[in-house]
């Protein structure tokens, strides 16, 4: 059973095994596709194969739409190279759900898929050609939040991005100039409005697409390397829908592996690119999804309501986000990615059947989140949080590591709580120091950073783009040492890292005593858990 088109022939042996196969022609959504092109995609990773991809499938199956989507990766060429290629656009989407049930389903919506860089010439000139079809209305993205930077921490903008400012759009080089570029295709064919909708799981992400590409666009105007109506182009006729997503992909597990080796599935070894992307044949995936976009699309979309997505106006989008990302997901995914590390576990689904992190979850969402909650009205905050915690998390059968949940940390502690503790300083009716157990959480990440867990073992941070600096504070401080750690006031009053600058609100000496406590000892860091977690 080899993924590939002249695989899928064999039908009969696919569908004994309880594979699911596309129920298109698939050699028509191509050539339609070719012709009227609708979408195109930029960021070939997993989420975007078993999620987006998966949404266009159905839409196919159903007869709700003609064509597929054409996919473009614009940094980690190797993911063309050694899995789209190889497997004719096709992937297999592995479901793993909580009652231990699976689902396996070839998915296959995928037309085209191509490196997406001026230096593979042909390429890049189907991608011109692709954005000055007037059929084009959407052109979506999951290229993760650092895609969509232009600077660096001190805030001055990265040399390669300056580069490209001074050369303009005939030969970009970062992904975003690239993508200015074609968009600049569009606008000199007169081919029409256009949608550029980030997929990624990032707060206003489609504010911080639409200012990446108009910062590219004005330096490019005021150096005349556009035409002056390009900008006007850009604010009247393109739109940047915001959108919220969530759906659990890790990566591909062996144990997924194993089980398709033995339906007779080839191809299953796990790849990692150089760009130290995992990735394989199938994506192993949760069931749970939500996408819920702004409908801005000026030139039309896809019929996606009818496969899942919520469609409404971006007050609400952004309030399903700050639903998501401050209360009732994304700030209990970190707590456990910083204490899994710590205490030795290698699952979130392990970590749930740890009584004392189960509880500091529950705590933090119900008890401390939950009173200053974003409520969307289209879904329920409380039904959400208790498929998080009671489904979502526990599910044994997903592979999601804390250490993978860990990476970037630095970078989620301002919106994940940093939004709850100013919520709690805005509130008349709440106090600030009723929060427990999110100082708890800033605590076990200055001791993370100390590069030890619980038994005193050493192990590697996951990668973050301030861990060196973040280190720094701890360099000097070993376990046992008393304090006083004073020296950490500075790394607690950084807004840019906390959301609020701790010593200012007076929340930096109980983050310290925390932190006393954690570093007294070996298994300081269960002890302190068991005392403050009730």
């Amino acid at each position: 059973m080899k993924l590939t088109d002249t695989g899928l022939h064999v039908s009969t042996e696919w569908e004994s095994k309880g594979y699911t196969l596309p129920s298109f022609d698939r050699e028509s959504m191509v050539a339609e596709t070719k012709k009227n092109p609708t979408w195109v995609h930029f960021g070939a990773g997993n989420i975007f194969r078993v999620f987006p991809a998966a949404l266009q499938q159905r839409l196919l199956n159903e007869g709700l739409a003609k064509t597929g989507i054409i996919v473009g990766e614009g940094f980690d060429y190797q993911i063309i190279d050694k899995v789209y290629e190889v497997h004719d656009d096709l992937t297999l989407m592995v479901t793993l759900k909580s009652d231990g049930s699976i689902n396996k389903e070839v998915i296959a919506s995928v037309a085209e898929a191509y490196k997406c860089d001026p230096q593979f010439s042909t390429e890049w000139d189907f991608f011109k050609q692709t954005f000055k079809n007037p059929s084009l209305q959407m052109v979506s993205f999951t290229i993760t939040e650092k895609g969509y930077s232009l600077k660096a921490g001190n805030g001055a903008f990265y040399p390669a991005i300056e580069t490209d400012f001074a050369a303009g759009p005939k030969n970009p080089s970062m992904f975003l100039s690239k993508l200015t570029a074609l968009v600049y295709e569009r606008y000199l064919a007169k081919a029409g409005k256009l949608a550029l909708v980030s997929m990624d799981n990032c707060s206003h992400n489609g504010e911080k697409l639409n200012d990446a590409v108009m910062t590219i666009a004005n330096k490019w105007a005021a150096n005349n390397l556009v035409d002056a109506g390009f900008i006007t182009y850009l604010t009247e006729d393109v739109s940047f829908p915001w959108s919220m997503i969530d759906k659990i992909t890790p990566r591909p597990d062996a144990k997924v592996e194993a089980m398709l080796k033995a339906d007779g599935f080839e191809d299953t070894s796990l790849i990692i690119t150089d760009k130290n992307t995992y990735t394989a044949s199938f994506v192993n995936a949760e069931e749970s999804q939500y996408l819920v976009i702004e409908d801005d699309f000026p030139n039309g979309r896809p019929q996606l309501e009818k496969a899942g997505v919520y469609f409404t106006d971006r007050d609400t989008v952004n309030k399903v986000e700050r639903m998501k990302v401050t209360t009732c997901l994304n700030p209990l995914h970190t707590t456990l990615a910083i204490y899994g590390c710590l205490l030795g576990h290698t699952l979130i689904s392990e970590e749930m059947q740890d009584a004392e992190l189960k509880k500091m979850v529950e705590v933090i969402g119900y008890q401390e989140g939950m009173p200053v909650v974003v409520d969307p009205k289209i879904l329920d905050p409380k039904t959400f949080i208790d498929e998080v915690l009671n489904i979502r998390f526990p599910n044994p059968f997903m592979p999601d590591t804390p250490q993978r949940i860990a990476t970037d940390t630095s970078q989620k502690l301002a919106i994940r709580f940093g939004e709850t503790v100013k919520a709690y300083l805005e509130n008349d009716n709440l106090d600030v120091k009723n929060l427990k157990l999110i100082p708890l959480v800033f605590a076990g990440w200055l001791r993370y950073l100390m590069g030890l867990d619980d038994e005193l073992n050493e192990f590697t941070p996951s990668s973050d783009p301030r861990l060196e600096e973040a280190k720094s504070f701890v360099k000097d401080i070993k376990i046992g040492d008393k304090g006083p750690f004073g020296s950490l006031k500075q790394l607690l009053s950084d807004a840019s890292i906390f959301g609020v600058d701790l010593v200012e609100i007076g929340m930096a000496d109980q983050v310290i005593s925390y932190f006393t406590e954690l570093v007294a000892s070996k298994h300081a860091v269960r002890n302190t858990l068991v005392k403050y977690v009730k």
